[in-house]
């Protein structure tokens, strides 16, 4: 088998019905998974009685997204991954040119197509847009994206590039690289696991690409909406273990230092806009990162020892801070960002 979409779903009854007919439709290629992190709306029913050309993995339990992908996809044996949330409406053609731009050079490892909103097509959407960047501070944004700020499609993004992470949204990976660097780290759970395992390819010398002339619509906020200080807490907390985990050693602490303090500032920014539970997501996070900084640096010293080089001149990472030049410089756009 040469390509495996697997869609992980938990209680995602009223997507599956919206969207995995089109998957099927437009999918004819690939070979169609639902893994199911042991739902309880019937989500596996729906797709057993509806779509048996779909095959199903069952988990015992809720996994999350990281684990629960891990334990699907090690049951599945295919030279190509695409990761895909129950909440994506998919494109005619949309699998076959990032294959042969993947087919084209063995060292991409991952790649994603264009991302845009569901909600409100002409734009991109949050989690990807189109390809993914990172600032040396740590800060994940996006060509389409900055922090809360999306740009409106105009065909701005149509190319071809390399780009330092890919969305989980919508992730083609190759299989045998996925498992090479043991897929999602775990404790992520959920949020960010994708920057890691992005992080991780490239420190083994891989390239991420994204791909303009495929396209998809998000939903978005499917599991976890924006408003779920669930959500605030694993963004946060997942942000400072992958930079502790892959962050270069020049600055290391120092990076480290400067990013508790801006996420200090931003944990009072919600407790004055009257968001008492944001506020305490983000403090929550920084004592759980305390808690297993021991654990985090181990994995930090042992990804050193298996070989993972830390990168050093990048171009896909932005050299000055993202937050002053959106904030204090209004470079709210990525075309504006002076890397």
């Amino acid at each position: 088998m040469k390509v495996a979409v697997v869609i992980l779903n938990w209680n995602g009854l009223t997507f599956l019905k919206k969207f995995l007919p089109d998957v099927i439709k437009y999918s004819p290629e690939a070979t169609i998974y639902v893994a199911d992190n042991n739902s309880f709306d019937r989500s596996i029913q729906y797709v057993e009685e509806n779509h048996p050309e779909v095959k199903i993995i069952q988990l015992p339990k809720n996994e999350g997204f990281c684990k629960g992908y891990n334990s699907a996809l090690s049951q599945i044996e295919a030279e190509y991954y695409v990761l895909l949330n129950s909440d994506v409406q998919i494109t005619s053609g949309w699998i076959s040119p990032i294959i042969s731009l993947m087919d084209s050079d063995p060292l991409i490892a991952a790649c994603q197509p264009k991302i845009k909103s569901f909600i409100e097509p002409e734009y991109f959407e949050y989690a990807g847009a189109a390809g993914g960047f990172i600032d040396y501070l740590g800060y994940p944004f996006c060509r389409g994206r900055i922090f809360e700020k999306l740009e409106k499609d105009k065909g701005q993004y149509n190319d071809t590039c390399e780009i330092f992470w890919a969305t989980g949204a919508c992730m083609f990976v190759r299989a045998e690289l996925f498992h090479k660097t043991g897929g999602f780290d775990d404790d992520f759970f959920a949020h960010m696991e994708e920057i890691d395992l992005c992080w991780r390819l490239k420190r083994l010398g891989y390239k991420i690409m994204y791909s303009g002339q495929s396209e998809v619509f998000h939903v978005g906020g499917g599991t976890l909406s924006a408003t779920n200080p669930q959500k605030t807490y694993l963004n946060f907390r997942n942000n400072l273990a992958l930079l502790i985990k892959n962050h270069s050693e020049k600055h290391f602490l120092r990076t480290i230092f400067i990013r508790m303090l801006l996420d200090g500032v931003a944990a009072f920014k919600l407790l004055f806009s009257d968001s008492y539970k944001h506020f305490n997501a983000v403090i929550k996070a920084h004592f759980s990162v305390y808690g297993q900084y021991k654990k985090l640096y181990i994995k930090r010293v042992r990804l050193k020892k298996a070989g993972y080089q830390y990168l050093s001149e990048d171009p896909t990472v932005l050299k000055k801070s993202l937050v002053m030049q959106f904030f204090l410089y209004r470079k709210n756009k990525f075309g504006k960002l002076d890397f």
